[in-house]
């Protein structure tokens, strides 16, 4: 009874019933698509292969196409060919495009598909290499994946193909050829003479065409010839019509998409009203809108989420954002964050969600160097030691880069880079949170100071007795030589620094960390304004050093220590 049944399974997976039924599924604008593949499986690959090519078929070749399985554009076609006293842009004269190219003419490597160049520019994608994935902005400003690309696989969004297909007047044709193959005889499988093609009749080998698919599917005994022993064989090809021009989405065919925008609290009475450009500048029509340059509130944790993503997002002196959108912030106030109610409609819709969750009452005004800056058009600094503390740093890069040709502070590497672009004061008093920032501040200034170049600046016998010394010690060393005694205390909030993060997140916590973390206020002040103050300590620090370097005290032209 089992051999029965297992060979119901073989003759089940032979018929490939499962592969046409889902070459021919339904499919939704937002389907990632498979437009290419070479998949092979079993011993030495030869008992599943599958091979999928898309080709773009003219509009008035539709029905020429689906007469015939065979594929319209084969592997390696679609490339530009001359001959004959002409040029073909894509190698054939009936009009047929690719859109995936497969160039194998480089046979030491693997061949590399590679998605249609005309259909990449005509949506503006962006290239993720790393990724190996094309990436568009839609019309919430989202992060879209268009397509993504492997050796023997690549699927694109069904939506962006059909859209560039209303303009061309094109279909897409998904090719496919599918062959299973089994190592058991044509008699053990209850497979007749006629399923084998060895009787010609009206079902053998037929062409089938159901709407806008057209395949054919046969056996095949193969005994003596292969390793196998039957052979089942699936070849067709899909084509799928393109959107109406009408839906194409692109000016000149069809209305541009409507974008949505969020409602804010902008008075203290907590009335609301929405951030669309359009109803906020056109007071005339709209009397009862609010003026487009009212500041909406927000608490500083609206913040967090872009500092929780380093590498996507970008926190700076007044403003937020990421490669593909911006908007100007206030952020210069220690609990609130305050935005001109016609800037939040530049925020993607979900973006302008994440915004209103933390939108306040409005309690004051914007802040004065907010003020100053764009109201007054002064230049103002801002007060906040986050924003100063990375001001600071890079004034000490750019420093150094001046006066020494090297970095006392060695950049950041790929892998810390987002310790200093996350560096804040804390939102709330989270001592996980602070623990974290802690530990981001001794990476930027104790972990990477360059112990190397520190040496060269004392002579061989001092190096010597420093040797098993720390990063601190030595540099305590080289200000007190090349500056005076009076380095003992810039140094000195360095040693303490390091002692907070040792005896706190490094370890369990106990009395000595007690004792430090009161030293910095944590108890008195709570974690927020302790960390504020440590960013203050931290400034001083790096102005100090700023004015070692500037002093010209840190030189070295001897290279012997003088």
């Amino acid at each position: 009874m089992r051999k029965i049944m297992n060979f119901d399974k073989e003759r089940e997976r032979l018929s490939q019933a499962d592969t046409l039924a889902y070459l021919r599924r339904p499919l939704r604008l937002t389907d990632m698509v498979i437009v290419y593949q070479i998949e092979r499986r079993g011993p030495n690959g030869l008992y599943q292969e599958r091979f999928i090519y898309s080709a773009l078929i003219p509009a008035t070749q539709i029905e020429a196409a689906l007469s015939d399985s065979e594929w319209d554009l084969g592997l390696g076609d679609g490339m530009p060919l001359s001959g004959g006293g002409e040029y073909l842009r894509y190698g054939t004269k009936n009009g047929v495009e690719p859109l995936v190219i497969y160039n194998d003419l480089y046979y030491a490597q693997e061949a590399w598909p590679e998605i249609c160049e005309e259909f990449r520019l005509f949506h503006g994608l962006y290239h993720d290499r790393e990724k190996e994935r094309y990436l568009k902005i839609d019309e919430d400003l989202e992060e879209v994946v268009v397509a993504t690309v492997k050796p023997k696989h690549v699927q694109i969004r069904l939506k962006e193909i059909l859209e560039w297909l209303a303009l061309k007047e094109m279909y897409l044709s998904i090719q496919f050829r599918c062959w299973e193959r089994s190592e058991h005889s044509p008699e053990k499988l209850g497979l007749n003479p006629t399923d084998l093609g060895e009787e010609k009749s009206d079902t053998w080998d037929m062409l089938h065409r159901e709407d806008f698919v057209c395949w054919r599917h046969s056996y095949k005994d193969v005994r003596g010839i292969q390793d196998y022993q039957v052979d089942s064989r699936l070849v067709g090809k899909r084509l799928i019509e393109p959107l109406p021009k009408s839906e194409s989405g692109y000016v000149g065919f069809s209305p541009p998409p409507k974008r949505r925008y969020v409602q804010f609290i902008f008075n203290t009475h907590g009335d609301e009203y929405t951030c669309d450009p359009d109803k906020l500048d056109s007071p005339e029509k709209n009397p009862d809108a609010p003026f487009y340059l009212t500041p909406i509130h927000f608490s500083k944790q609206v913040l967090d989420r872009y500092y929780h993503e380093p590498n996507k997002y970008t926190v700076k002196d007044s403003s937020v954002g990421t490669s593909w959108w911006s908007m100007t912030i206030d952020n210069h106030a220690p609990d609130k964050v305050c935005v001109m109610f016609r800037d939040l409609c530049l925020l993607p819709y979900t973006e302008q969600l994440h915004w209103r969750m933390h939108n306040v009452l409005p309690e004051g005004g914007v802040s004065e160097t907010f003020f100053r800056r764009n109201v007054q058009g002064e230049w103002a600094s801002s007060d906040q030691p986050d924003l100063l503390f990375k001001q600071h740093y890079e004034l000490l890069q750019r420093t150094c880069d001046e006066c020494l040709g090297w970095q006392l502070l060695k950049p950041l590497g790929s892998g810390d880079a987002y310790r200093l672009q996350r560096m804040r004061v804390p939102s709330t008093d989270e001592q996980c949170l602070f623990d974290d920032l802690v530990g981001d501040l001794q990476t930027v200034l104790i972990e990477s100071l360059d112990v190397k170049s520190l040496k060269k600046l004392l002579p061989p016998a001092s190096r010597e007795q420093l040797k098993s010394k720390g990063s601190i010690a030595l540099l305590k060393e080289v200000l007190i030589s090349r500056e005076g005694d009076e380095s003992n205390l810039s140094v000195a909030f360095l040693g303490k620094l390091q002692q907070l993060r040792s005896k706190g997140s490094s370890h369990r916590k106990g009395t000595d960390y007690q004792k430090i973390a009161s030293r910095f206020g944590v108890d008195s002040q709570g974690p927020k304004e302790a960390f504020a103050g440590i960013l203050r300590q931290a400034i001083a620090f790096i102005e100090f050093l700023t004015d070692v370097v500037r002093s010209g005290k840190l030189n070295n032209k001897n290279g012997d220590g003088s």
